[in-house]
């Protein structure tokens, strides 16, 4: 497997795909609408603010109340896309988006920033490695996690076209930006990266370049790595990892969140009822996260390339 394919065409954050996102979303849907948290600047959100003063709202520190205007907004026919970070998002709101949003199944866009180690050096407070496994568990929640700026914007314009709660995980660090900026995203369908014969490799969110960088390096072993972008948890493309799980007998699933809830649980489910396979977790292993640079919590909570490649090597012995 070779890079070659995969250019970085510049470091770049996820969370300014999504601001990119939203303001083309402005120009061409009258009726998105943007709501925001006090952390205009951190979501990138300011370029809508200003272009939109009367489409965006400041709800200030009051993420709970965010969400129920949120909700109320759909009533006229609004899309309201809401923003702050990921665990504001999430777990301190999660009453408010069980009962107004997801039991009522409205059309809100809850759009969370800052999620997982790579948050940095705000540390475990701020750092939610719980919150795919939150969202997922709500009936009618789609939850979408994709890999880079590109990848964040075309997803940020597909989720205004689906009726019904979304969840959408992006981030603060600059990463590779490989996706190219003309490719559709559809919801629910996985993205094979690159073809291989010997293992799976399922990673979502800033993972995915990783395995792409394992892959590589698994190459030059001789060994042959399938990886596909997994970047709609739910709902996900059984029938694709399925394809390439049976071709390769097993898999590795990576993800910046919890094992517990998350991607790789989710795959696991499927394998037990479907398609028995061994697998093994690239994930947090039941631990909170710790301020620090992010490259250096990857590789402390055993999320860098190399792990990922020491967990193909695992799984190979078991095949």
């Amino acid at each position: 497997m070779s890079m070659k394919g995969f250019e970085n065409l510049g470091n770049k954050d996820t969370r300014s795909g999504f601001g990119a996102g939203l303001l083309e979303l402005g120009k061409t849907h009258p009726q998105v609408v943007a709501l925001c948290a006090d952390l205009t600047g951190s979501l990138k959100m300011d370029a809508f603010r200003d272009a939109y003063p009367d489409r965006f709202f400041q709800a200030g520190i009051a993420e709970a109340n965010m969400m129920g205007v949120a909700a109320g907004l759909t009533i006229g026919g609004k899309i309201p896309f809401t923003g702050t970070f990921a665990n504001f998002s999430t777990g301190r709101v999660y009453d408010q988006i069980r009962q107004s949003i997801a039991y009522s199944g409205k059309n809100v866009k809850i759009c969370a920033s800052h999620a997982g180690l790579t948050l940095g050096e705000d540390g475990a407070t701020h750092q939610i490695l719980e919150d795919i496994g939150l969202m997922r568990m709500l009936p009618g929640m789609t939850v979408i996690h994709p890999c880079d700026f590109n990848q964040t914007k075309a997803a940020t314009l597909a989720i205004a076209e689906l009726e019904g709660p979304v969840y959408l995980r992006f981030g603060r660090p600059k990463v590779p930006n490989f996706t190219t900026v003309d490719a559709r995203f559809e919801i629910g369908k996985a993205q094979l990266l690159c073809t291989g014969s010997d293992v799976t490799i399922a990673a979502t969110g800033h993972l995915v370049w990783k395995a792409l960088e394992a892959a590589e390096a698994l190459d030059k072993e001789g060994i042959s790595a399938e990886v596909i972008n997994v970047h709609t948890i739910k709902p996900l493309d059984e029938d694709a990892l399925l394809a390439s799980i049976s071709k390769t007998g097993c898999v590795v699933s990576a993800e910046e969140h919890q094992r517990f809830g998350g991607l790789g649980e989710r795959i696991a489910q499927m394998l037990s009822t479907r398609h028995p396979a061994p697998q093994e977790f690239v994930a947090v292993d039941d631990s909170f996260g710790e301020s620090g640079k992010p490259e250096e919590l990857l590789e402390k909570y055993g999320l860098s390339a190399a792990h990922i490649g020491q967990a193909v090597h695992r799984i190979l012995k078991r095949k």
